[in-house]
């Protein structure tokens, strides 16, 4: 096709094995230095600072200063939908890099997908929150009922705040262990910010993964209670 959208342009830079792991250590949310990911890419600082400015002018990645430092995030939630994505793809598929091991079960059960909840305990939320009438699917698209307005005002969700923002406040993300939908979004971003404000869960240093206490998993099964 001569004309319209260059998606080999886009699928040379991801299709990089050290470029494909950086990013997905990216999808994490964390902002990280060329150092950090050259670790995650198995390469030189050198050869991930020309990686860098590859994603960086092909518009996946972006990059701040902060005194003699420089940070790397993804340049937007569109970029993480499109890695989380492709890595459902990938699973689906088959095409895995490595054996299952001790970290999966939590990184499964629940981690964070660019600023919102993913896993199996993302795909409960979303299912809890569409059975009980706070969200409606509407065409491929989600959309926050008046119900759920007032549902999540009671748990400290201000959805007034959230609407004002130009980012969507429901948005379906594919999840890529689940296969299923998670809610992704400024609501998602809340509801996760929510969880670890209240001390129901953490984030992991050395991972992806969201930990919840036993009390945070009490609490977050009492108000999400449909089992995908």
């Amino acid at each position: 096709m001569k004309e319209g959208p260059d998606i080999a342009q886009i699928g040379a830079l991801i299709g990089d094995p050290a470029r494909a792991n950086m990013l997905a250590a990216l999808t994490g949310g964390r902002a990280l230095t060329a150092t950090e990911l050259a670790g995650v890419g198995g390469i030189t600082v050198q050869t991930a600072s020309t990686h860098l400015a590859k994603l960086e002018a092909g518009g996946l990645l972006t990059q701040r200063k902060q005194g003699r430092h420089r940070y790397f995030t993804l340049a937007d939630e569109a970029v993480a939908r499109l890695i989380e994505s492709m890595m459902g793809f990938a699973a689906g598929r088959g095409h895995l890099r490595h054996q299952p091991g001790p970290k999966e079960p939590a990184l499964r059960k629940a981690r964070i997908c660019y600023d919102h909840l993913a896993g199996d305990y993302g795909v409960r939320m979303l299912d809890s929150l569409i059975a009980s009438g706070s969200i409606e699917a509407v065409g491929e698209g989600l959309a926050l009922t008046e119900k759920g307005e007032g549902d999540l005002k009671r748990i400290g969700i201000n959805v007034g705040d959230l609407r004002s923002s130009r980012r969507p406040l429901c948005r379906s993300c594919l999840d890529w262990s689940e296969r299923r939908a998670h809610l992704a979004g400024s609501l998602g971003k809340a509801l996760l910010s929510s969880f670890l404000d209240k001390g129901w869960a953490r984030r992991t240093a050395e991972s992806r993964s969201i930990l919840f206490s036993p009390e945070g998993d009490r609490q977050f099964l009492m108000l999400f209670p449909v089992d995908p």
